[in-house]
């Protein structure tokens, strides 16, 4: 009878031992489990864990030169941030100049090879991340494009709405012409002024349905007026700031372009002949009534002449109207009192939409 007794106490310590073991166990378990829940939450994610929303707004605050550095070759996540739309609307290489030397022959400059090819390797790094949804594209007043380079941008960018050419002189009539033959859509363009204007003109009324705004930058004169009425009559903005403008090439903008709701001459100099020396230029310094009175029809004409207070003014005249931009502040030749116009307002609306 003891020894019975002896062996059901010894089950029940075992029982009891076991469901210890067992509690202990499950307590092991969830201990674990709880210190592992912490570990997750106090975890630090790592950068490449990061939410493209989240990627992709980080790179917005980087230029186009960071972007391509190498950021996409990090992981598929960062490639996948750094080709999204929103980062390459606009392609700005507003502070990239080319490094030349000026040459007495066409085309009067000779651009380093290093600086050719830099900007042919950053062109096709953009190119490759855009993956053609780049909308505006902004070149440096001094970066010497070649045609080759131009065209490549062209075939890659065809939605382009919004252009801002450099200089002419590696620039050909069959590069430009092909280039805006591909830009259907183009809607704004800023470029140098140019002698033989009917070509390009042409082919922008031919091509581009929705053009509507020009920027020139240098000397306007009658004959660029009077292609201007032929070729786009419907112009709906003009800016020909710092500038020599003839007298009849303004007249004659005023009259032939119903349409033009904005026109911006400010810090240029209206030029006309004299009457008794017809070889003699003269420099307007006040605008007369009847450009004043043709000029009431507009939303907006923007005019600054004052030429012994404003510094613009004064390097205009300097310069006879065809603004040595190097000379100046980097981003000067940048500025226009038109919003449409304004390269540095553009820049900073776009980034943000």
């Amino acid at each position: 009878m003891k020894s019975l007794m002896v062996m059901r106490k010894r089950d029940v310590y075992n029982g009891e031992e076991e469901l210890s073991n067992v509690l202990m166990l499950c307590a092991g378990h969830v201990k674990k489990r709880i210190m592992e829940e912490e570990y997750e939450s106090r975890r630090v994610r790592r950068w490449e864990e990061l939410d493209t929303d989240i990627l992709v707004r980080i790179f917005q605050k980087f230029s186009v030169f960071e972007l391509i550095s190498g950021l996409a070759h990090v992981c598929r996540g960062w490639r996948a941030a750094c080709c999204d739309p929103i980062l390459w609307k606009t392609l700005d290489l507003s502070h990239m100049r080319s490094s030349f030397i000026k040459i007495p022959l066409e085309p009067y400059v000779y651009v380093e090879s290093r600086s050719d090819e830099s900007l042919t390797r950053i062109l096709k790094l953009s190119m490759n991340l855009s993956g053609g949804n780049t909308r505006t594209l902004i070149f440096h007043f001094n970066l010497f494009l070649s045609d080759d380079q131009l065209t490549y941008t062209a075939e890659r960018c065809p939605g382009l709405r919004r252009v801002v050419l450099p200089a002419w002189n590696r620039i050909k009539k069959t590069g430009i012409c092909k280039a805006i033959r591909i830009w259907k859509d183009l809607e704004s363009l800023t470029m140098p002024s140019i002698a033989n204007p009917p070509y390009l003109l042409t082919e922008i009324a031919k091509n581009c349905k929705n053009f509507k705004e020009l920027k020139i930058m240098g000397p306007f004169e009658i004959f660029f007026a009077s292609t201007l009425i032929t070729c786009l009559p419907n112009l709906k903005s003009l800016s020909l700031r710092c500038s020599a403008i003839k007298r009849e090439a303004l007249l004659k903008v005023l009259d032939g372009l119903p349409e033009l709701e904005v026109l911006n001459i400010s810090h240029s100099h209206l030029v006309e002949y004299s009457r008794w020396h017809p070889n003699q230029k003269v420099v307007v310094r006040e605008l007369d009534e009847t450009i004043m009175e043709k000029a009431s029809r507009l939303k907006r004409f923007l005019t600054c002449m004052e030429h012994k207070t404003c510094v613009m003014c004064q390097r205009t005249e300097n310069d006879e109207g065809i603004v040595r931009w190097y000379k100046y502040e980097e981003d000067e030749w940048k500025v226009d009192e038109s919003d449409n116009s304004k390269i540095t307002n553009h820049l900073d609306t776009s980034r943000n939409k």
